[in-house]
């Protein structure tokens, strides 16, 4: 059925709409980073900047650790987005292809463990790593993100392999192939653009994480981007406004240039025509 054009006009206005509400934190963010002292205390605030400085930019690496910041969230997100897709991967395989009460079982922990707060977890991860001695460090952080993300990465990549067709397995199990060569050289590649999406998922959830962080790392040298962003608000509640906006600018970068890079392969159709009909 076609759509009238009240309709349509309706769609794109709220469209629109959606998209503007989505823009204006960031795009105010840009403006307010690149704005001197003077404007940023003005009583009639504009969007583009009357005298541009990059002062802030200075003053946020003159004041806070910014580049070891930087470097520790991205070692922890990398790291944890790969152990996360390991693990999560021989998983998903077996969640999806193995119709028993355990596959079921695993399926609807990971959906009820989605609903945990965070503040649920914190307690027992923290006693756990104690005994571990892994408090205030990296590789104890990167053990909760990974912990955090595998439910959700393994519910996303059982349903990748869930629409890869069973007929390419069968083909692969006819010519001689075992269920590892089979996983490995047939499903694997067709389940590309699903580990890059849960790969995705897992960085940039471990990279804007801020609450494990807070709690688990206590050494300067060794907190992550987010943790350090709040260094520039005093004890008062007085944010540092300039530095604080360039920091945090500085700080969506990252996932924002992922997310460009890598987004058509996660649209990319590989499965088209690999079944003859």
């Amino acid at each position: 059925m076609r759509t009238s054009t009240p309709a349509r006009i309706g769609q794109y206005t709220a469209l629109l709409a959606y998209l503007v509400f989505l823009a204006f934190p960031f795009l105010w963010l840009i403006s307010t980073a690149f704005k001197p002292p003077r404007e940023l205390g003005s009583l009639h605030p504009t969007w583009i900047p009357e005298d541009p400085t990059l002062g802030n930019f200075r003053q946020a690496f003159d004041e806070q650790p910014l580049l070891q910041a930087a470097l520790n969230s991205l070692l922890a997100a990398l790291a944890a987005a790969v152990v996360a897709v390991l693990i999560a991967t021989p998983m998903a395989y077996v969640v999806a292809r193995r119709r028993t009460r355990l596959a079921k079982a695993v399926t609807g922990w990971v959906v009820v463990s989605q609903a945990f707060p965070f503040v649920l977890l914190i307690i027992p991860l923290f006693l756990v790593l104690k005994n571990l001695r892994l408090i205030n460090s990296l590789p104890g952080l990167v053990l909760v993100y990974v912990v955090w993300a595998l439910p959700f990465a393994l519910w996303m990549l059982a349903g990748y392999v869930r629409a890869v067709p069973p007929e390419l397995e069968e083909a692969a199990a006819v010519d001689g192939a075992g269920r590892v060569r089979t996983l490995v050289s047939v499903t694997a590649p067709l389940l590309a653009p699903g580990i890059v999406a849960t790969g995705l998922f897992a960085f940039i959830t471990a990279w804007n994480e801020f609450f494990f962080a807070l709690v688990l790392l206590k050494t300067p040298e060794k907190q992550t981007l987010p943790v350090i962003l709040t260094h520039f608000i005093g004890a008062e509640g007085v944010a540092d406004l300039g530095p604080l906006a360039a920091a945090a600018f500085l700080a969506t970068l990252p996932s924002l240039v992922v997310f460009a890079v890598i987004q058509r392969r996660i649209t990319g159709g590989m499965l088209t025509g690999a079944v003859k009909s």
